[in-house]
């Protein structure tokens, strides 16, 4: 599930691996309630210092990415979902707003823009809708 970080690629260790549970987490590889490994057992396994593990998992804990359950472990968040849920949707509204103000300076208006949109949400299958079917 974590790989070796590259020390060789100028990003720093601790946001290496930070990324890559992030990743994992967004791709479904990680879910919620999923145990992640023991810091002491990570740190060997990745030959690096466990203090960076202990970062590693104090910054997802503070981001609300897992929860550390003294004693037991370090866990996804359940609410891990939802925090990446709110990122796409954020990110999401961004795109929106930029292509609408391009639309907009090109002269198309709000009702073709909301006829497109329509057009589109109609014409282009919903696969995530399909997969689950």
């Amino acid at each position: 599930m974590i790989n070796p970080p590259s020390p060789s690629s100028g990003v720093p260790v601790y946001l290496q691996l930070i990324e890559q549970v992030k990743h994992a987490i967004a791709t479904g590889a990680l879910r919620p309630g999923d145990q992640l490994p023991a810091i002491r057992k990570l740190a060997e396994e990745l030959t690096i210092n466990p203090n960076t593990i202990v970062k590693v998992y104090r910054e997802l804990e503070h981001d609300g990415l897992i929860e550390v359950r003294h004693g037991s472990g370090a866990f996804v968040a359940r609410r891990a979902a939802r925090h990446d849920r709110m990122e796409l949707l954020t990110e999401s509204a961004r795109e929106v707003a930029d292509l609408v103000e391009r639309l907009r300076s090109a002269g198309v208006t709000d009702a073709e823009l909301r006829r497109l949109l329509e057009s589109e949400l109609v014409r282009v299958p919903d696969r995530a809708r399909v997969r689950t079917r």
